[in-house]
């Protein structure tokens, strides 16, 4: 076993891991409780502004910690902890078998990076689900929306194929339906734009986070396929994060204690992906390919 394999199957209790949980239906299980009964909003409010303020800088956008926000309601977000991916793209291969995509269809895409000193690592980057997505109000037809858990998403049937949002999103995420999709069997969702399944031509397609998927209790594909545990679905609600390994983390504090940063935060979309580096990268000026 690699240095690296086992840092993943057991990860320091320092960086805020509450509970592994070994088989998949563990995990599943875990999940839908650890999503459903976490600190709740007002504690959550408490914990996501002192790491601001700690960290002097902007984590999670101030209108999650917003009395507002229904307790009850999940607010998705995601952590890609850069230390442990290995560049395997399985994430993209698991996302692009579940929905059906063509082959240059990479709702994740694995960028390849060149950091300042010449050193390679790679960066998976999925929709970021941005708290002011620049994809949203640009569309002259509404297609584009964000969830009240905080998911963008795309209404296929009101697309028009404009591609305006692509030009907007600052981070490649969107890609546009040329061709015919591929042939999809009987589905578990509706096709709807929480499980846009299959594409429809002519038409814009994204990273959905698997939206149909979580209210189950289940991970997104990209997160569950990855065989690293790089991938987290974090619930910003309950403060809670869940990866394939089922090693459950205290949200805030794994973000606080790794120095987690956004990608082009300074675009001002906040968005709702953090990513924790560890080796010396700079995700905004570090080279691809």
């Amino acid at each position: 076993m690699s240095d690296k394999d086992g840092a993943r199957d057991s990860l320091d209790p320092t960086q805020g891991v509450v509970t592994p949980v070994a088989s998949p239906m563990g995990r599943r299980s875990f999940l839908r409780k650890a999503l459903a009964t976490g600190v709740g909003a007002a504690a959550l409010g408490a914990g996501l502004l002192e790491v601001r303020d700690r960290h002097q800088e902007t984590l999670v956008g101030t209108k999650l910690a917003s009395s507002t926000q229904p307790a009850t309601t999940h607010q998705w977000c995601m952590v890609i902890d850069l230390r442990y991916c290995d560049g395997c793209k399985a994430c993209t291969a698991a996302c692009q078998r579940a929905h059906y995509l063509h082959e240059d269809q990479t709702w994740i895409r694995v960028f390849d990076m060149t950091d300042a000193s010449g050193n390679k690592y790679h960066m998976p980057r999925p929709c970021m689900m941005c708290e002011d997505p620049a994809c949203v109000p640009v569309c002259p037809v509404s297609a584009n929306f964000r969830t009240e858990e905080g998911l963008t998403l795309v209404d296929q049937s009101r697309c028009i194929g404009t591609r305006i949002c692509m030009n907007a999103c600052p981070y490649q995420a969107r890609y546009f339906n040329w061709t015919d999709p591929v042939p999809a069997p009987r589905q578990p969702f509706p096709q709807e734009p929480s499980w846009p399944v299959p594409q429809v031509k002519g038409t814009v397609g994204k990273c959905i986070f698997c939206a149909a998927m979580l209210p189950m209790g289940k991970l997104p594909e990209c997160v569950s396929g990855c065989p690293m545990g790089v991938l987290y679905l974090g619930d910003l609600s309950t403060d809670v994060a869940v990866n394939s390994f089922g090693n459950t983390i205290k949200l805030s504090q794994f973000l606080y204690e790794n120095d987690a940063v956004k990608f082009k935060e300074s675009y001002g979309t906040h968005p709702r992906v953090f990513y924790i580096l560890g080796h010396g990268q700079n995700l905004e000026s570090d080279k691809e390919g």
